[in-house]
């Protein structure tokens, strides 16, 4: 029997799916920015749990644009969720050269084959599906993925392909922050039983 790898928080937030509605992706960022252009600093501390300092950071590095007029707005803050789920697994500089590998340079749209809350959507997506299939979908995930962007409209010749291949170390990565916070918790179950 499989075990069941499920996570009851919005992707990259603190926030618990049942209270947000069970809203992920593109659905979730819509509900944050549904009477606002952008939020400050304080309130995507209070959704991803990371401090100001390491998101200031990321701003140093070139990983995530500088807020205009001290708000971030909703690709801004997809970006921040993008590498909140994959930093538990992955090196920073390897997130980085994900997000360079899709979207180019930081500093110039003209370049992405996806806006970052695109992205954030389709990782959601892709969550949830192998939430539901367990590790039979994660044997199945180039075809999930290929099912995920089918409607995704390429905004230069090999942008499909380019956008799939990220997807599935990015989900990988995900999927494998996901299985050590279930091996967390069987550990913990262990300790207690020795206590």
């Amino acid at each position: 029997m499989e075990p069941t790898i499920k996570s009851p928080r919005i992707p990259g937030t603190v926030f618990n799916r049942d209270e947000m509605g069970g809203v992920t992706g593109e659905k979730f960022l819509s509900k944050i920015f549904f009477v606002t252009d952008g939020i400050m600093l304080g309130q995507i501390r209070e959704i991803t749990g990371i401090d100001g300092t390491t998101l200031q950071n990321w701003v140093k590095r070139g990983w995530l644009m500088r807020p205009h007029n001290k708000l971030y707005g909703k690709d801004q803050l997809a970006r921040i969720l993008i590498i909140n789920m994959m930093r538990d697994t992955m090196q920073l500089s390897k997130i980085s050269f994900l997000l360079h590998y899709i979207n180019g340079r930081l500093d110039d749209t003209s370049d992405d084959i996806v806006t970052d809350s695109e992205l954030y959507d389709y990782i959601c997506r892709l969550l949830d599906l192998l939430m539901e299939k367990g590790s039979g979908g994660v044997r199945r995930l180039p075809e999930l993925i290929q099912s995920v962007t089918s409607t995704y409209e390429e905004r230069r010749p090999g942008a499909r392909e380019r956008l799939n291949r990220a997807l599935e170390v990015i989900i990988l990565s995900c999927w494998a922050s996901l299985l050590k916070g279930r091996a967390d918790v069987l550990l913990e179950g262990l300790e207690a039983e020795e206590d």
